[in-house]
Order: C-alpha cells, then structure tokens, then sequence
C-alpha cells in the first residue's frame, strides 16, 4: 500500500507535538528529576471523585443531553457570572466537551473556511496550528516579545491582519510563559477588532491559576462578547486531567454549530466526570484556593531560585510554567534541554516546542513539590556549571 499517497496530506504535513518528541528521550532513563508536565501533581479532591463514584453507584450511565447535563451547564454559567461577569443560557449557550481540546476543535471547525487566516500568537501550547490546519485554515504565528511580557500587543496584531484573517486565538494566561492580559491589555485589542468580522477563540483554561491579578475575559468588554467563543474546563483548575472535562461559552449562532459537530464526533462528554465537575463548581472553592497558592509558593520559590544562579527569568503571573531565557549559554534550546537532560539529570521542555519564536528559552513546570523543584535547581546549578 502506497500511504503516503493514500494518506491525508494535511494530516502528513502536521508536525508531532515537540512536547511530546522530547518527552520520548525520557524512554527507560533513570535518577531524572521531570519538570516537564503540564498538569496538577494534586490529586482530584476526594469530594469530587465521591460524587462520580455515587453516579456510578446509582446507575448513572447514560448518555446525557449531546451539550451535557442541564444541570452542570446552569452551573458553569452560574460560575461565569460569579467569578467574571459574564451571563450566557445554559439552554443554547454552553457546550460541556471532552476536554479544552475538543472544544477548539469545534470552535475552529464551526468558524474557520478553507483559506481562511488564523492568527495564533507564540509562544503558545501546541494545538492551535495544527487544528487550523485541520480545519482548513492557515495558521497565522505572530511572536510574542519577552520586552512586552510575552503579551499580545495591538501593533503586532494589526500588523498581522489582512483580508483573509477570520480568527484570533487569545491563549492566556498562557502556555508556556505565564503571561497574563490585563483589562488595558486586552481593550487594546479589542478597539481593533470592533467594526470588523474577525472571531476570537479566547483559551481561558488557566484563568483561575493567575498570582496578584484577577482574570479578566476579552468578551466582558464592550462588544466582544458577540465576537467571542470562550474555551476553559476543569483540567487546570481543580486538577481534573483525566476526566476530560472542557466546556465552551459563545453565543447561540455560534453554539449551534459547534453543537453539531460535537454531536456527530463526540455524542457527550462522559456521565460520570459530568457529574464530578457539578460537584466542583458547587463545593471546590477552597480546593482551588489552596492548590493556587501552594503553585504561587513554588512559583516565588522556582523563579527565586533561577535567577540567583544568573539565569535570566520573566516573572510569570498565571498557568504554573516559567520560561527562562537560556541563550547566554550558546546552545540552541534543544541542544540545552539534550545535555541538561543527559549530563545533569534533569527534564525540561525546549521552548522551540512552542513555536520557532521559544528559540533560547525552555519551560520548566512548577506543577511539582517545593522539594522536587528544589533538587532539580541544585542539579541545575551543576550543569551550567560546565557550560
């Protein structure tokens, strides 16, 4: 069989994710201290997973509603409206996915034409492109400076824009340098966007995760919400990883088509972790509260604690990433990561993952102990030493 002609040429032309390249150098190695994951070291709260295992104890196996239960979605807007002002009909306006990813699926699939421009800013996680791509469209990079705190800026988009873009993707608090837009950051933005058609996908997953500042959501300033669909889930925020749990806010125009096609691929989303992000929304307040500030300790502590062994770091002020600059030691970021990997016994993330822009620099996750981070800096302090 002759795949390569069989094959889909946009699915061939896609690139593996660069995490997951190098988290394959791992393989069988040994007496490595992992700063790599992108996801809470918490374990689900034990209120939480009590209320899957009750659903499943009572039966609770059905298909729900294809938008998810009645119940979660009055919840999550319940939830929106609460923590940011925000009012959308749980009836037409919310879609419980599996997980963010699907729900930028369905949010680009549901907006994007073949030819049609998406500008994805970086560095920025890595499915924004790909899905772009998958749904016809062109992938539109626009760099983001460590000079403006790796924020989107309104001359950088306008730069960007032409007759072809249909769509902005705003990933912040962002993966993987943990910068944040503020109200003014993001008004800026939004004066160039009114008065045209471009579409917002704005990936607010990690919008509880933010140190000193409140989230703010481009679609509650003024006439961004009818633009606006707003990706966020229970991954980051309650440490819910496995349960696959995203949801999508938008308005009902826009909701309706990416219900269809959430209906045709995914059917609904799983009961049982339905019924534990009900409970998370009701009752886990606390449990994000304490996880935050424990991220927050980690953070002061992981920064502190670069920068003091002379390596150049920008202060994060959301997800649990930092992005510090290694280019003073003339290695390209792979090449660092490599050696730091194998010489010094410690995995850390090429920041060229995130886009050709993350050249000298690396994420290291802080989704780790206090004493995990702590035996990784001492080993990194060995390390380049040598260099």
């Amino acid at each position: 069989m002759d795949y390569e002609r069989i094959l889909s040429r946009t699915a061939q032309e896609i690139k593996p994710s660069g995490i997951r390249k190098f988290f394959d150098l791992l393989g069988d190695m040994k007496d490595v201290i992992a700063l790599t994951v992108g996801q809470p070291d918490f374990v689900t709260p034990w209120h939480i997973r009590v209320s899957a295992i009750e659903s499943l104890e009572k039966g609770k196996t059905y298909y729900t509603s294809n938008s998810g239960t009645l119940e979660l979605r009055t919840e999550i807007a319940a939830y929106t409206a609460r923590r940011f002002g925000l009012t959308y009909d749980p009836k037409d306006e919310i879609i419980v996915t599996v997980g963010g990813s699907e729900a930028i699926d369905i949010a680009m699939r549901s907006i994007v034409n073949p030819s049609d421009e998406v500008i994805v800013p970086q560095p920025s996680f890595v499915c924004y492109g790909p899905i772009a791509s998958l749904a016809g469209g062109t992938p539109v990079f626009l760099e983001t400076r460590e000079k403006d705190c790796f924020k989107l800026t309104p001359e950088a988009l306008r730069a960007a824009i032409t007759p072809k873009t249909k769509l902005l993707v705003l990933p912040f608090p962002n993966n993987p340098t943990g910068a944040i837009m503020t109200a003014e950051d993001l008004e800026g933005i939004a004066e160039i966007l009114r008065g045209t058609d471009i579409m917002v996908l704005s990936d607010e997953i990690y919008c509880e995760l933010t140190y000193g500042r409140e989230h703010v959501s481009i679609a509650s300033l003024d006439g961004m919400r009818e633009r606006t669909v707003i990706v966020n889930g229970f991954s980051k925020t309650y440490a819910m990883t496995g349960w696959r749990m995203g949801y999508t806010l938008a308005p009902r125009e826009i909701s309706k088509q990416m219900l269809k096609i959430h209906q045709y691929a995914i059917m609904c989303a799983p009961t049982a972790s339905q019924f534990a992000a009900l409970e998370a929304l009701r009752n886990g307040d606390e449990d994000v509260a304490m996880m935050r500030a424990e991220y927050n300790r980690r953070r002061r502590y992981l920064v502190g604690g670069l920068r003091g062994m002379g390596i150049d770091c920008f202060q994060p002020e959301g997800a649990f990433y930092v992005y510090p600059n290694i280019s003073r030691f003339g290695l390209s970021s792979e090449e660092f990561c490599q050696k730091l990997l194998y010489e010094g016994g410690v995995a850390i993330v090429p920041g060229t993952a995130f886009g050709d822009c993350g050249e000298g620099f690396a994420r290291i996750s802080y989704a780790y102990s206090v004493e995990h981070i702590a035996k990784a800096l001492d080993r990194i302090e060995k390390f380049i030493g040598t260099l």
